[in-house]
């Protein structure tokens, strides 16, 4: 599966994924290994691309992939008047959606940390340093988490918190002091895990909802369940904190209710009835990582592994989705899904790269 990984989807976007005159990866390849037309590039995107060369830095190419994937972040998405990241651009590389989105700034925080520690360059510490400034003085709500959208000039649009951007917020914050001492960051995420477990456990069964306790319609998503689990547990400074106990109590609801038939379904109320069956190949990925570190899961990861390889994989890349009945429902092969599977070979092999 590595092998897989290293010499059919990274060249995808080495080769036909590519955009070379903008310096850009295409947001996602047809069944063909061809480029979608293109109608955006997102700013995120590049983030999840400059973490996935990153991780093999070490290999022909990739140093040089990552070296333009950060230029172009600046480039592309930077907002030199206002601060912060537009969200997209278009397919002739103007700006396309202005506003600024937690989600993209986790990422790019992410990336950047990621970058930083295997090239301590002044330029990529200092683009880090202005996305956490940016977190903390524009999207901060003052409760410990953050809006999870603003318009182009930093107002808020009444969005609020939500789970997903916040959860990436925490790994990114994760990945920043896993290269250096910080102690605001510590802080802040400190505060983001205390904010979480007030306002999204749900605490009949320890699960995260996506969107604050007592919203109407709410949800939760086992793949995020298993995600959380994942960061939570394997940080030394979140282990055993309220929030990790109540994600770790909530593993076995969303595993008993969330993996049908070995593969991880897509929305649950929170009571476990099923919205949406749709298997997903990043919730299967996250729900791999995450028994690695479970005492009781360590022995289903052989299953899982044939899982993944057997339902998502395939000579020419991956399938996305497939729907409640098994059925491939979504052929494309996004950018973004590659960040998924690293973070999950990287868990699985015990190490930073997995070109080791």
């Amino acid at each position: 599966m590595r092998a897989h990984f290293l010499h059919t989807i990274v060249p995808l976007w080495q080769g036909p994924g590519w955009n070379g005159e903008l310096g850009l990866p295409h947001e996602a390849l047809d069944p063909h290994r061809q480029p979608l037309p293109a109608q955006r590039y997102r700013a995120m995107a590049c983030a999840r691309q400059l973490y996935l060369f990153t991780s093999i830095i070490d290999l022909p190419g990739a140093r040089e992939r990552a070296a333009v994937l950060f230029r172009s972040l600046q480039r592309h998405f930077h907002d030199a008047e206002h601060g912060g990241w537009f969200y997209s651009i278009d397919a002739q590389g103007q700006p396309l959606d202005r506003r600024k989105d937690l989600y993209t700034h986790a990422f790019i925080v992410f990336a950047c940390a990621h970058y930083w520690a295997k090239v301590r360059e002044p330029l990529v510490e200092s683009v880090l340093n202005a996305a956490l400034t940016v977190v903390a003085t524009r999207f901060a709500s003052g409760d410990g988490l953050y809006e999870a959208l603003l318009a182009e000039d930093g107002q808020p649009l009444g969005s609020g918190p939500l789970q997903n951007p916040l959860m990436h917020l925490a790994e990114a914050f994760i990945a920043t002091l896993a290269c250096r001492p910080d102690p605001a960051t510590e802080k802040a995420l400190k505060a983001l895990c205390k904010g979480m477990q007030a306002r999204f456990i749900d605490p009949a069964q320890g699960i995260m909802l996506e969107k604050p306790r007592g919203t109407v319609d709410n949800w939760f998503e086992p793949g995020h369940q298993f995600e959380w689990f994942y960061l939570l547990d394997s940080s030394e400074l979140l282990r055993d904190t309220p929030l990790h106990r109540s994600v770790s109590r909530g593993f076995d609801f969303a595993e008993q209710h969330g993996v049908v038939d070995g593969a991880v379904v897509s929305m649950l109320k929170a009571d476990g009835r099923l919205i949406d069956g749709t298997q997903r190949i990043w919730a299967q990925a996250e729900y791999l990582r995450a028994l690695t570190l479970r005492a009781d899961g360590k022995r289903r990861v052989p299953e899982q592994l044939t899982v993944l390889r057997e339902r998502f994989l395939h000579a020419g890349g991956w399938y996305e989705c497939r729907d409640a009945h098994g059925i491939v429902s979504r052929h494309d092969m996004p950018s973004t899904t590659p960040y998924h599977l690293t973070t999950c070979y990287q868990a699985l092999l015990g190490c930073s790269t997995i070109s080791q």
